[in-house]
């Protein structure tokens, strides 16, 4: 049963973000939605949420239609606010009085302790504010759930355990997701739409399924273009051909027929479909400046602290060496980022038990892109932390995907996904030989993530990273230390520890 109807939706703002998309959403369908940063993800939800209003074309929604929407982050006057009562809020006035029993039951059944319950949204992690909107939401039982996003933030029990609890929701609830976590939306939907500016493509599959027929779509396309081009080509040669003997010959009939392969040749080309071409949100390079040292950075048996010095676990003697691609494995608060903190410390000064050949150059980013806080412009950091001028300074980012508009503007007006890329352009100008990453594919989209594994992996510049995103472990590790109660143990694979996390709640 059909709940909405797109028939030739656009949306122009500024540039086309997408045209012509005609989409029928049923009872039952699981949609992920797929593109990269900025292309208009987020505002096909707002469309179908009725929250904005297409510029091109219609939708029609069933009558009554209830929709839970769940946007990437909370208004900022929800701060101050408990989760509770925000929650709470959700419900229709009238039934707020008599009917707040639903939100004990929604907030146990979403797994929220008690504790966060009654603390202000502002105070609580990005994660937890996520789950109190996916409660808000779902405490009016809506027709149609709409979450963008929904695993930013979250840790691989959660993620799980969302996975979880969207599999247990009814089975003709529709749902469209937006997520650039593949194996999550390969675990939770069925159905895939990539949008495009033009000739957005709905695949019966979910998503690892639909790209690889994407990608066939897409080069079937660019051969049927090729030929076309190339028929036409050779109708024009025949036409020269005839024309010649036609007009030696003063044939009335052959010119006839040279201006017939003409025209079949106009008609060819006029519809001969170009194959699409993906416009980069930006480019992620990398590289590697190269070391003769066997051992970059050295751990001698180090205590790893929390920041207030209580002890976490030591980490035996371990090496980092030219081509290593570590992935840091342990349970969120274990000090997997207190240990990248610590060498980087160590990078920038002196520690007895961590030792870093001289031959080191470090680039370091941590999950919140805290080196983009400050007030410069994109372009003051390009030129600091190189010798290029200011119009090379300039191509630079417009290469990493930060418009000319913008290269002048203090980093917080740019969006989350052209603020990685541009801490990667940083990394890069550094000439780096090693890499420390926190949680490096945070607000990356998926063809970012991929550049990034890409780039990691072809310059073999050595690395250790943490990260919660599955597919983009796997494909980058080469080696994996795992936290495991008081130690740092080196184990052959993440796959069971990832079992384990990924183990309902």
């Amino acid at each position: 049963m059909s709940i909405i109807n797109l028939n030739a939706l656009g949306v122009t703002l500024g540039d086309p973000l997408f045209s012509d998309l005609s989409l029928t959403l049923s009872k039952g369908d699981r949609i992920g939605l797929v593109a990269a940063n900025g292309r208009g993800k987020s505002t096909l939800l707002a469309c179908l949420a009725n929250e904005l209003a297409p510029t091109t074309g219609e939708i029609t929604r069933a009558r009554g239609l209830r929709i839970g929407h769940v946007t990437q982050s909370l208004p900022a006057d929800a701060l101050p606010i408990t989760l509770y009562d925000w929650v709470q809020a959700a419900l229709p006035a009238e039934q707020a009085d008599y009917e707040s029993w639903r939100v004990d039951v929604v907030l146990d059944e979403l797994q929220v302790p008690y504790d966060f319950q009654h603390q202000p949204l502002g105070t609580l992690s990005g994660g937890w504010q996520r789950t109190a909107m996916l409660a808000a939401a779902w405490i009016n039982t809506p027709d149609l759930l709409l979450l963008d996003e929904p695993t930013n933030h979250l840790d691989l029990k959660r993620i799980a355990f969302l996975e979880g609890w969207l599999s247990q929701r009814p089975r003709d609830l529709p749902m469209v997701i937006t997520s650039h976590d593949r194996a999550f939306l390969d675990a939770t939907t069925t159905r895939t739409l990539f949008l495009r500016a033009e000739g957005s493509r709905v695949f019966q599959l979910p998503f690892s399924a639909a790209r690889s027929a994407l990608d066939d779509h897409d080069a079937a396309e660019a051969r049927r273009h090729s030929n076309d081009l190339k028929k036409a080509q050779q109708l024009r040669q025949q036409a020269a051909k005839l024309k010649n003997v036609g007009t030696n010959s003063g044939s009335d009939l052959l010119l006839t027929k040279t201006k017939q392969l003409a025209d079949r040749a106009d008609r060819l080309e006029a519809a001969a479909i170009p194959a699409h071409r993906e416009h980069s949100a930006g480019d992620i390079r990398l590289g590697n400046s190269g070391t003769h040292a066997k051992a970059l950075i050295t751990l001698e048996d180090l205590t790893v602290d929390t920041p207030d010095g209580r002890p976490l676990y030591t980490t035996g003697q371990k090496w980092i060496t030219p081509g290593d691609r570590i992935v840091l494995l342990g349970a969120n608060g274990t000090g997997k980022t207190q240990l990248v903190r610590m060498i980087q410390q160590a990078l920038t000064g002196t520690r007895a038990d961590i030792k870093c050949a001289p031959s080191v150059v470090p680039a370091y980013s941590d999950q919140h892109l805290s080196q983009l806080s400050g007030p410069e412009t994109p372009l003051v950091l390009v030129t600091a932390a190189s010798d290029v001028g200011d119009q090379s300074a300039r191509s630079l980012l417009a290469g990493a995907g930060v418009k000319f508009a913008l290269q002048d503007t203090p980093v917080a007006a740019l969006s989350g996904g052209q603020k990685a890329r541009l801490a990667m352009l940083l990394l890069r100008l550094k000439h780096p030989n090693f890499y420390l990453l926190d949680e490096p594919t945070n607000h990356l989209d998926i063809e970012g993530q991929e550049a990034l594994e890409a780039e990691l992996v072809a310059h073999g510049a050595a690395c250790l990273l943490v990260s919660h995103d599955r597919s983009f472990l796997r494909a980058v590790g080469n080696r994996f230390w795992q936290i495991r109660g008081r130690r740092l143990e080196e184990v052959a694979s993440p796959e069971a520890f990832l079992a384990s996390e990924m183990a309902a709640l």
